[in-house]
């Protein structure tokens, strides 16, 4: 589990860096280090090397499930969530963790050792849930998952839904979920975000919740969300997902409520491959593409990640488990196209969500985990361009994924024989 790579770009631009890792932690990073007796040396030809990706909003109990037990014709939200509802009574334990385990293995093969999974906790039998800690279990030596007792269909809204979230989170689920916007009314929203804001505090425990998944421009959930927060002192321990009613509010709402998120230290999770394809079905045109105010949060010091929310699933027929590829939507989606802003598109699928799910010992620093990935890319944004082929995926010092260089070649006539896809002019 001794390992150094060799001649590696950094993300902060650093060029030729040697990175030790000793005992599954990283001991030095520098130029040109020794390599000690018996250490096995990979060799970064100057290639990223990267934190590993990292994915802030997923539904692990519902991945790989698509055509089960049929097809959403339409692709909208609506007939997904109705769809979980006529699968829910057909899963078995053991299907559920096949395809977890399943989409774990591609999830390693990208680069993507941390998950924090959404997990429903409105069937009575907590089948779900039972799985899901069963393949926490089972990925633990290459995999971080991070489980979150989500209310599916309304934490008041559906029977038991209160006791069953309770009961989850006694099995060792970690973070406490809602979706205050489905809910049967905006006062049951609101209500439900005082309850489970004060369930999470009583435990010690984060939140994250579903909030204002919506192109209703008048959801104020996150509002809410940011004022239990600031009563109940859970500052830095509470993430809002999705906040596609952002993409709908007026401008003065907006200046309001980023600062108020900003004092409760509220993090924010935008989900750009769903979201930009759920969102807006309502309209003609113009049509909305329902994102958060990505680049408004980020400048008001708000911790921004993106997560992939679904693969292959009643909501998400696409999807592959790359975070290279949310980034890519990201930035289209939020227009941010500025050096810095790109750059900031990479943070969201590394160190930002990290940071949101309280990761020990992550980056690239001595005394962090031997955790990263080199990318086929000289630098973050070039990563992104390409969506870099995945070199090798390292965890706690040992190569445990490799993939060989994208290469293509030309049969022309007077031109070159390969293709170099990493030239950056």
């Amino acid at each position: 589990m001794d390992l150094l790579v060799r001649n590696a770009t950094l993300p902060d631009g650093r060029t030729g860096v040697d990175v030790l890792a000793l005992k599954g932690r990283i001991d030095a990073i520098g130029p040109q280090l020794n390599v000690p007796a018996g250490t096995q040396v990979l060799d970064a030809q100057g290639f990223l090397l990267s934190p590993p990706f990292v994915d802030a909003h997923f539904h692990m109990d519902a991945t790989l499930s698509h055509g089960l037990p049929r097809i959403n014709q339409s692709g909208t939200l609506l007939e997904g969530i109705a769809l979980w509802g006529e699968l829910k009574p057909l899963l078995t334990q053991e299907a559920l963790v096949e395809r977890a385990l399943q989409y774990c293995d591609w999830a390693v093969a990208k680069g993507l050792l941390a998950v924090r999974s959404h997990v429903d906790v409105c069937d009575d039998r907590l089948l779900a849930v039972e799985a899901l800690l069963h393949v926490k279990e089972r990925v633990k030596p290459y995999l971080d998952l991070q489980l979150v007792a989500f209310p599916q269909d309304g934490v008041l809204r559906a029977k038991h839904a209160v006791d069953n979230l309770k009961r989850a989170l006694d099995k060792g689920v970690e973070v406490v979920g809602g979706i205050p916007h489905f809910e049967r009314t905006m006062a049951d929203g609101a209500e439900s975000v005082r309850l489970l804001c004060e369930i999470a505090a009583e435990r010690g425990l984060r939140v994250d919740m579903h909030c204002d998944e919506t192109d209703d421009p008048m959801s104020r959930h996150i509002e809410t969300l940011a004022f239990h927060t600031q009563r109940l002192g859970l500052h830095g321990r509470v993430a809002g997902s999705h906040l596609t009613s952002m993409h709908s509010m007026d401008n003065y709402y907006a200046s309001k409520l980023i600062p108020l998120m900003a004092e409760a230290q509220i993090q924010a999770i935008a989900n750009p491959l769903a979201n930009i394809v759920l969102q807006g079905r309502h309209d003609t045109y113009p049509k909305r593409r329902g994102m958060m105010r990505v680049p408004e949060l980020i400048a008001a010091g708000v911790n921004v990640a993106f997560g992939h929310d679904s693969v292959m699933d009643p909501w998400y027929m696409l999807g592959s488990g790359d975070m290279l590829e949310v980034a890519h939507m990201g930035l289209h989606v939020a227009q941010m196209t500025s050096q810095a802003q790109m750059k900031q598109c990479f943070d969201a699928v590394t160190v930002n969500p990290a940071r949101m799910l309280g990761l020990e010992g992550y980056g690239l620093a001595p005394g962090c985990h031997a955790d990263f990935v080199l990318l086929q890319a000289r630098s973050p944004v070039e990563a992104i361009r390409v969506r870099a082929t995945r070199l090798a995926v390292v965890r706690r010092g040992q190569v445990i994924a490799q993939t060989p260089p994208a290469t293509a070649t030309l049969s022309l006539a007077g031109r070159p024989a390969s293709v170099d896809w990493t030239l950056t002019r």
